[in-house]
């Protein structure tokens, strides 16, 4: 049955990464530490372990996405080379953030991220492009701020990326395509990093690695792979705007939960 969970939540996540664009990690996140909790895991260890085995799962399922957005001609290859330099050392900074945060206080914090990131999707809050890209510096920097925030949340890093991108004057669909390929190595410098903050750490399960715990993994990646591909499909036919306001009221209510769990 506990399998069985961890297989409808990497369902759920994939179809809402296809068809919204919304990052796996604001779905996996809260509903692992809502599972581990019920299974009777440590508190102290649990919200750590639901973000690292939420990277390592983004690592897969962002593959995926990077080699469609590359065949649609969608990365900035040249910008993603100089982010990439930012994105690693904040995923690792990020990782090792988390580690040094209490259990609730880390699951206050994602409560409250859930709910902010729900305001934004459900008004539509975007900003405008004020500027062109800034210097190797700027943007090195601004990738430290994307990866060390998605690590500490265990995100692909959209709901960040992309908004600083098109502040940079970056198009949308390049914005969107560029982001995507950032989710890797945000994902795998944060893996590794939540890997080895959690050695050692008392109440980790035992199929663990770290803060990775593996049967929820495996069982995530099974289906939110194959079900991607269904929402990108029904991405086609439904109205995504709508549909936005409806997951937008869901994370709203999945944030206050996190919050006062």
């Amino acid at each position: 049955m506990v399998f069985a969970a961890y297989l409808l939540i990497g369902a759920f996540a994939g179809v809402m990464a296809g068809l919204l664009g919304v990052g796996g990690g604001l779905i996996i996140v809260p509903a692992l530490v809502f599972l581990f909790t019920d299974q009777g895991m440590s508190g102290t260890v649990l919200t750590h372990v639901a973000i690292g085995t939420s990277l390592a799962t983004i690592v897969l399922t962002s593959i995926s996405s990077v080699r469609t957005h590359h065949l649609n001609q969608g990365v900035r290859w040249e910008l993603f080379r100089v982010l990439m330099i930012g994105i690693v050392v904040g995923a690792f900074f990020g990782a090792w953030v988390a580690d040094s945060i209490q259990g609730p206080m880390l699951q206050n914090l994602m409560g409250l991220f859930a709910v902010l990131v729900a305001i934004q999707m459900g008004f539509g809050i975007k900003p405008a492009a004020s500027r062109g890209l800034p210097g190797t510096g700027g943007v090195v920097g601004s990738g430290v701020l994307i990866g060390s925030v998605s690590a500490v949340f265990g995100i692909g890093g959209g709901s960040l990326s992309v908004p600083i991108l098109t502040y940079y004057s970056v198009p949308i669909r390049q914005a969107v395509g560029t982001s995507a390929a950032c989710g890797l190595p945000i994902a795998v410098s944060g893996a590794i990093g939540f890997m080895l903050t959690g050695m050692g750490e008392q109440g980790l399960p035992s199929a663990s690695t770290g803060y990775v715990y593996w049967p929820a993994f495996f069982g995530i990646v099974t289906t939110s792979i194959i079900f991607a591909r269904v929402g990108a499909k029904w991405a086609q036919r439904l109205p995504a705007p709508t549909l936005k306001k409806v997951f937008s009221v869901f994370l709203f209510v999945i944030g206050l939960r996190l919050l006062i769990y």
